[in-house]
């Protein structure tokens, strides 16, 4: 499986991005998609995950109500909508695929390059 991110930006805080993660070869309905993200200095953290073949999602407590995990699967794409975005939101967020729906980022085999989100105040 290989996965393209895109959708990263400039953006000032409480506007809104919207990031893609489109995948190509095998996928499978049983496959989960994350959303991590990574600041300078920081360990690589879980946003967010949906499953590949039905609509569950898992947030963590930092984004929750404010970034929505939606996917297209004829179009092989999920996506991540942020809104209300927070200098702290300010990463290189990554998409990746597991056979967990799980945060923990070593379940995850394949990842995208990753696009960089910066959050001004």
């Amino acid at each position: 499986v290989q996965l393209q991110a895109s959708g990263g930006g400039s953006v000032q805080a409480g506007g809104s991005l919207r990031l893609s993660c489109v995948a190509s070869g095998r996928t499978h309905s049983n496959h989960v998609l994350g959303w991590f993200r990574q600041a300078p200095g920081k360990e690589r953290e879980f946003v967010g995950c949906i499953r590949w073949g039905g609509y569950s999602t898992y947030y963590s407590g930092s984004v929750k109500g404010r970034f929505t995990i939606s996917r297209d699967n004829a179009k092989n794409a999920v996506y991540l909508q942020m809104n209300s975005l927070k200098p702290e939101d300010t990463a290189v967020y990554y998409c990746a695929v597991s056979r967990n729906y799980d945060s923990d980022p070593r379940l995850y085999v394949y990842w995208g390059q990753g696009t960089q989100v910066t959050v001004s105040s």
